[in-house]
């Protein structure tokens, strides 16, 4: 299993500096974020993506997992070929895609069904290419919030092509065992994000509502040992993606190296 960081948090850096960065923590490369403001995003993608490819395994690291801008979903605009083409050069076999959002005021089962021809059509240009694009669990009522529901997307498309990105954080959000979630998604099953949150009652309108907030690994509610136990019963090879996304009153990379160091400790005790 590859521990990589996302680099969403870090887009002041260079691909260079990412790369020293990624020496110093010890981990095996990034989930490289494709956005406008990092240095590899959607207007130089088809050259910097394989450059910052060739840079990273010319230092012993990897990009197993790229992450498109959010509002990335449509397979038939012009952005969606280039990037998977520019995948293709770099030997990035996955990208996460964006977000389809649930629309409380249309039918469920008929956005299911209009997300499952976006997803076809993104698997027939995966399979153009000869990557794979992922669709994660996130909460916030995007369509597959969790892996119940992300199985009514994915089931019966073709795995090779479209898989299954489980998110540890997200899944306690909505309430879904981790474990569980592997089990449901199964055959889909070929990246983890690996982030920590904690839960706790907010007020609204004179009531309860759930709120959370992402926290450094080990000081939420995740629990770590079993996700990692799982993940070695599965024999997971593919790559986690250490996420960062809390709030530190410390300075900020003081803290991803406690997470990477974290982690790094936890794949150690799991997998030997």
């Amino acid at each position: 299993m590859k521990l990589i960081v996302f680099s969403k948090m870090l887009s002041d850096k260079s691909v260079d500096q990412l790369a020293d960065l990624a020496q110093d923590l010890g981990i095996d490369g990034y989930d490289l974020a494709v956005r406008p403001g990092h240095p590899v995003n959607p207007d130089n993608v088809s050259t910097a993506l394989p450059a910052a490819a060739q840079l990273f395994r010319d230092r012993g690291l990897d990009i197993p997992l790229l992450t498109a801008n959010t509002d990335l979903v449509d397979p038939g605009v012009e952005a969606a070929d280039t990037l998977l083409a520019a995948m293709a050069d770099a030997g990035a076999p996955r990208v996460k895609l964006g977000y389809y959002k649930i629309d409380l005021n249309g039918s469920y089962w008929n956005q299911v069904e209009a997300t499952r021809r976006h997803l076809e059509g993104w698997g027939e240009l995966a399979a153009k290419h000869g990557v794979q694009v992922v669709y994660h669990t996130h909460s916030n009522r995007c369509m597959g919030l969790n892996a119940g529901m992300l199985m009514h997307l994915l089931r019966g498309l073709d795995a090779l092509r479209v898989g299954a990105y489980l998110d540890t954080g997200h899944l306690v959000g909505e309430g879904e065992e981790f474990v569980v979630a592997t089990k449901i998604v199964a055959e889909y099953l070929t990246c983890v994000s690996l982030k920590d949150f904690n839960l706790h009652r907010g007020e609204k309108a004179n009531h309860g509502v759930k709120s959370r907030d992402v926290v450094e690994a080990g000081l939420g509610m995740v629990d770590w040992t079993s996700v990692f136990a799982e993940l070695k019963a599965l024999e997971f090879d593919g790559p986690a993606s250490i996420h960062c996304e809390f709030e530190t009153e410390d300075d900020f990379l003081t803290a991803v190296r406690r997470e990477a160091a974290f982690f790094i400790a936890h794949r150690q005790q799991a997998f030997g």
